[in-house]
């Protein structure tokens, strides 16, 4: 359905539905079971963590900035909305549990399009392993969506970014930078290489791994947002370390190099620095199965924490930086 066919004045929208009743569109069909003690409805969720140490992080979605409507679905922007919170969650290690959801929209907002995002929300919680429990709605000049994951740590030390030491290896699971090749074709006004462009509108988040890799000693980790180097970079920072990525590991897919070769840019460059993956980049002393081997955790030196692209400081931006120029 397109945005011209959602936008007809004889369909109904959030005005006519009323606060609550959007509230009701939205969670009204969600179940709770174990470990959600009290789901929507009330003034908070109520969640039983038997160690009492969760994770908790949120993130917020804006239209023209995360997500465009004629680019993607309503499906579409609920199944990213939660994906990309509870992938924060995944980077800690932590089982994820639960999800709160506020929802900024104008209110002639067609209430088709909030019955697609619904739908999408529900259906990627499934996937995901979690519940939504609650959250706000309010009016507002454009679709802003902020979700609030939660992650039992189920006794486990959380993972952070500061703990990555000089001898180990850097691993990743998941993709790299399909999200980034997506993006450069829809805004060159195309809709194919497919694969790439359903990646950019919603990303497959490896669920689970986060898990694993903390059973197998990982001693940092994080999701990659805003670009690898960029995000490695943040891990550098905290953990005092350098690190060194050996392209020669990365997986340059057939889609990126199509995309780059119709677009004038370097395949690369979008494994490199592009965001919005959500692949989970984490140091081990030795990698599990299922993860990649990319690089190597090596002594700060010189300036002090750095990310180098085979032994050489990388020529270009890092990633992306939502308030100036990219990292």
């Amino acid at each position: 359905m397109t945005n011209r066919d959602l936008s007809r004045s004889d369909e109904p929208t959030l005005a006519d539905l009323g606060e609550f009743g959007v509230i009701d569109r939205v969670v009204g069909a969600a179940e709770t079971s174990e470990p959600v003690v009290i789901g929507p409805g009330d003034d908070a969720a109520v969640l039983s963590v038997p160690t009492g140490a969760i994770a908790c992080s949120t993130d917020a979605l804006v239209e023209g900035v995360h997500f465009r409507r004629d680019w993607s679905t309503g499906t579409e922007i609920g199944r990213k909305a939660v994906a990309v919170n509870v992938a924060d969650v995944e980077a800690m290690g932590a089982t994820p549990i639960g999800i709160t959801l506020a929802l900024s929209a104008p209110a002639d907002l067609p209430l088709a399009w909030l019955d697609e995002f619904a739908g999408g929300v529900r259906a990627e919680c499934a996937t995901a392993g979690v519940q939504l429990v609650g959250g706000d709605t309010t009016a507002g000049p454009v679709i802003s969506i902020a979700v609030t994951a939660l992650g039992d740590l189920a006794g486990r030390q959380p993972v952070t970014r500061g703990g990555a030491r000089p001898g180990q290896v850097v691993a990743m699971i998941g993709r790299l930078g399909w999200a980034a090749a997506g993006l450069r074709t829809l805004s060159r006004g195309f809709r194919s290489p497919r694969a790439v462009v359903d990646l950019q509108r919603c990303p497959q988040v490896p669920y689970g791994s986060g898990r694993v890799a903390a059973d197998a000693g990982a001693s940092s980790m994080i999701d990659i947002s805003d670009g690898l180097l960029a995000d490695l970079g943040h891990v550098a920072m905290a953990s005092g370390v350098s690190f060194d990525i050996d392209t020669s590991t990365l997986e340059i897919a057939e889609p990126l190099q199509a995309v780059a070769a119709a677009t004038g840019g370097d395949p690369l460059a979008f494994v490199l620095t592009g965001g919005e993956d959500h692949a989970l980049v984490a140091t081990f002393d030795t990698a599990p199965a299922g993860w990649t081997v990319i690089g190597r955790v090596i002594e700060a030196a010189g300036e002090g924490p750095a990310v180098t692209v085979d032994g050489a400081p990388y020529e270009g931006t890092a990633g992306f930086d939502h308030f100036g120029a990219a990292r």
